[in-house]
C-alpha cells in the first residue's frame, strides 16, 4: 500500500496485527517527519504515536533514530505487543 500525504510518498512495509489506520496517521502527521526515512506508528490505550527512523546515510542520523534499533524501540518503548506500523518513504529522483 502507498500512502501519499503533503506531497510525500511511503509505502506501508509492516502492518502488525492491523494497526494501520490511514485517518489516524494523516491527522498525527505533521512536516517533522519529512526528512526521517521510516515512520513507525504504535497503539496503544486508542491513541497513536508516530516516531521516525533513519539510515545511516541520512544528515539526521542519531543512533536514537537508527532504524537499526526498530526492534529494541519497540520492545522497550512501546506497549507489550501493541498494534504498529512501518512506513517507508519512497525517494522520488
Amino acid at each position: 500500500m502507498i500512502v501519499e500525504v503533503e506531497n510525500k510518498k511511503y509505502k506501508l512495509i509492516k502492518d502488525y496485527r492491523d494497526g494501520f489506520d490511514k485517518d489516524m496517521f494523516l491527522e498525527k502527521y505533521t512536516s517533522f517527519f519529512e526528512e526521517y526515512d521510516y515512520i513507525v506508528g504504535d497503539i496503544a490505550y486508542s491513541k497513536l504515536r508516530l516516531k521516525g527512523f533513519t539510515k545511516k546515510g541520512n544528515k539526521i542520523y542519531n543512533k536514537i533514530n537508527d532504524y537499526n534499533n526498530l526492534e529494541k524501540y519497540l520492545k522497550e518503548n512501546c506497549a507489550f505487543d501493541c498494534k504498529y506500523f512501518i512506513l517507508e518513504k519512497i525517494n522520488e529522483k
